[in-house]
């Protein structure tokens, strides 16, 4: 495996991102990996390798770049933790539009690099970039075929760029993973996703992790899952391999 942290000039200045990908063998189909709110650190790169390994070329772009902050460190469990306060500030600094500028620029740099493929890639985003996935699907749909929101926040709001309403422009198959016990994407908001999308015929599937937490993937959290973070893995390596790997 080949691992690098690139700076890559953006029109805001330059994101730093973490890039892996096979040795040997490519080029490699281009997965977009967008964060959460905790930011990029070990656990982020780890689980960016593990998609890597199934022969991908995997991009994870540090979206707070604009706020000169590369990784948060730990952040309490407690809710008025200064960290924890900082963690929402940067979080709510990003918008779509910024970040849509953002995957345009990661999307250009990836078509020069001779480990990439230049054909389709796929998009994922956890937790704050569950609605960045599905935008990233809306606004590039010539080239995202796959896009998956897990445990996504904000997937159903009122403003024209909310993933339930945008989704209807993507041409790629969407994967929504929902957990059970979500105060940032609640139960009741599931089934309404789930008829947005079939009246505006999406291809998507919105799936109900059973007892799974808001976090469940993540294997440092308190809320770790393990089955429902396999389950997870099993399905996103199945969306990617039907559209990336044909």
């Amino acid at each position: 495996m080949i691992d690098q942290q690139i700076e890559i000039p953006t029109r805001d200045g330059h994101v730093t991102t973490f890039i892996t990908h096979p040795e040997r063998g490519g080029p490699h189909p281009v997965i977009l990996f967008f964060m959460d709110a905790p930011g990029i650190r070990e656990e982020l790169r780890d689980m960016a390798r593990r998609l890597a390994t199934a022969g991908y070329y995997v991009v994870l772009p540090n979206m707070y770049y604009r706020s000169g902050v590369m990784e948060i460190g730990p952040v309490p469990p407690e809710e008025d933790a200064p960290e924890r306060k900082r963690m929402f500030e940067l979080m709510y600094s990003l918008n779509i539009p910024l970040v849509m500028q953002d995957t345009k620029a990661l999307l250009d740099f990836v078509a020069t690099q001779p480990a990439a493929s230049k054909g389709p890639i796929g998009c994922m985003g956890y937790c704050m970039s569950g609605q960045y996935s599905i935008n990233a699907a809306a606004n590039f749909p010539d080239r995202v075929v796959a896009a998956a929101s897990l445990y996504g926040t904000h997937l159903m709001t009122d403003k024209p760029d909310s993933p339930h309403v945008v989704a209807r422009k993507a041409k790629a198959e969407l994967y929504f993973a929902c957990a059970e016990f979500d105060r940032w994407a609640p139960l009741e908001m599931i089934e309404p996703l789930r008829q947005a999308l079939k009246t505006d015929g999406v291809n998507a599937e919105v799936e109900l992790y059973p007892g799974a937490h808001h976090g469940f993937a993540f294997p440092k959290r308190p809320v770790y899952d393990k089955a429902a973070a396999e389950q997870h893995w099993e399905r996103l390596h199945a969306l990617f391999r039907r559209h990336l790997q044909s």
